[in-house]
């Protein structure tokens, strides 16, 4: 299995609420969508950081569903309230 955990700020004068109901349409409409997909969560930090964290199958999952995000709309919709300079991006293989 793999863990991948996504970290970011939102842009500068992001509605939160906005990003919400966009995040909720991003995991309904194109992560729950896609082959390998475990589980994934959203989590807000107290210093205006978020984080992501999801599981895959396998890293080929992952790999599969970061391409097909490129051409989606609920995707691009999510993505547009994150800051890019912030974003991060790590890969953990689980070792059961």
């Amino acid at each position: 299995m793999l863990i991948e955990i996504t970290t970011f700020r939102l842009m500068d004068g992001a509605d939160e609420a906005a990003f919400l109901e966009a995040d909720a349409r991003m995991q309904g409409e194109f992560v729950y969508q896609q082959p390998g997909i475990v589980r994934r969560m959203t989590a807000r930090g107290t210093r205006g950081e978020w984080l992501v964290l999801t599981f895959w199958g396998s890293e080929d999952h992952a790999e599969s569903a970061a391409t097909a995000s490129e051409d989606d709309p609920a995707a691009r919709a999510f993505t547009a309230f994150v800051d890019p300079s912030t974003l991060g991006v790590r890969r953990y293989t689980t070792l059961d």
